[in-house]
């Protein structure tokens, strides 16, 4: 069945054709049949027959010019023979066809008068009421045949609109899945940013005072080899943890350090102090536990600060102050260090990661010289991760 129905679907003009040879052999079966072998009337009806299902063969290609073949055919063979018992048969396998492949509108009309046509034929040619008896059978088959076209050509729609509609939604789902991959792959390029930066510019920091210290205060110069040391080791953790996140479920496994929070301001505060960059950590209202979401963009943010004071401000002195209020976390960092370019150029992508990573959790970043001097950053955010509608700025 399978092989049948490939070659049927591959070839339009046998599909096509099939009816018409079944009517065929339908009509030669009637004319042969009976007492008296062949008989001229049944003769004759096969002979309509055959004549009008030839036009079916091209019934899907020209659906409308076909109807109104055959239905001429079998009109004139119905007024010529009587007896043409199976008139109009071909014509109904061509309602059928039109009321697949047209409009609703176009397949109802045609059938409608094709069906007042033939039962009036009937009806004339046999001498009965135009709507008793057979003839009426023959206006309910004419009627029949386009309705069940009709819901042919409805359920072949529903099933087009059902496949887009899936089409549609499997579009949307990988459309879906690579936005979310791209944005996976900002949030771990910030998280590189943040990371190399931070402790590069320590190490270098770091470089600096042992090369500074190294003929004339070697101890103090093995410590701050000694922080170059612990400072590339925690570099390398938090690279390997933050790649990590590329790595395939079937790639072999390794250690995975937990994202940063508020409660690693600590050693980052200490290893800033370590670099040269006093800093003064300050907290005011409850201190409450909240979304790692959060606690990793306070963080971030505070990293950068920090980082963008130590190597371009000069600052002699850094203060973070933390203020949990009732509906959101104030992160303020402010530094008496001049504006932001002095020892060097910025790319500028170290602020705009911090708006970002602010926006995503709705908060907001400011961030600008301050008016008695140094430089101060502002981070609100939001103390859940409801939405906000704040925008930001700076």
């Amino acid at each position: 069945m399978t092989v049948v129905r490939g070659c049927l679907a591959r070839h339009d003009r046998i599909r096509d054709a099939l009816p018409a040879v079944v009517l065929i052999l339908v009509a030669l079966a009637a004319t042969a049949a009976g007492d008296s072998g062949w008989h001229a009337p049944r003769a004759a009806g096969a002979a309509w027959t055959t004549l009008s299902c030839v036009p079916l063969v091209f019934r899907s290609r020209w659906p409308l010019p076909v109807v109104l073949l055959t239905l001429a055919i079998d009109l004139t063979g119905m007024a010529v023979a009587p007896d043409h018992a199976l008139a109009p048969a071909a014509s109904l396998v061509a309602l059928y066809t039109l009321a697949t492949h047209s409009s609703r509108r176009t397949s109802w009309i045609v059938g409608v008068t094709s069906s007042v046509a033939i039962t009036g034929v009937y009806a004339a040619t046999h001498h009965e009421p135009l709507l008793v008896g057979t003839g009426l059978l023959r206006f309910d088959f004419a009627i029949a045949a386009t309705a069940l076209g009709d819901a042919v050509r409805s359920r072949r729609r529903h099933l087009a609109q059902v496949e887009a509609r899936a089409e549609h939604a499997e579009r949307t789902r990988e459309e879906e899945a690579r936005r979310r991959v791209t944005e996976e792959r900002v949030r771990i390029a910030r998280d590189l940013h943040d990371v190399v930066t931070h402790h590069i510019a320590l190490v270098n920091a770091q470089a600096g005072v042992a090369h500074h210290l190294m003929r004339t205060d070697p101890e103090r110069a093995y410590e701050a080899l000694a922080h170059i040391k612990d400072n590339s080791r925690a570099a390398l953790d938090e690279l390997r943890a933050t790649v990590g996140l590329l790595r395939q479920p079937d790639d072999a496994p390794d250690s995975r350090t937990p994202a940063p929070g508020l409660a690693d301001l600590d050693a980052l505060i200490s290893s800033m102090r370590t670099g040269g960059l006093p800093v003064t950590l300050m907290c005011t209202g409850a201190l409450r536990p909240l979304a790692a979401a959060i606690e990793l963009t306070a963080y971030r943010i505070i990293q950068e600060s920090l980082t963008n004071t130590h190597k371009h401000a000069g600052a002699a002195h850094a203060v973070v102050a933390l203020d949990y209020g009732a509906t959101a976390l104030r992160v303020t960092i402010t530094d008496d260090g001049g504006p932001h370019t002095v020892k060097g150029p910025g790319t500028g992508h170290g602020l705009i990661g911090m708006r970002e990573r602010a926006t995503a959790i709705g908060g907001t970043v400011t961030a600008g010289p301050c008016a008695e001097g140094g430089f101060r950053v502002f981070a609100e955010l939001p103390l859940s991760l409801a939405p906000a509608s704040a925008s930001t700025s700076g």
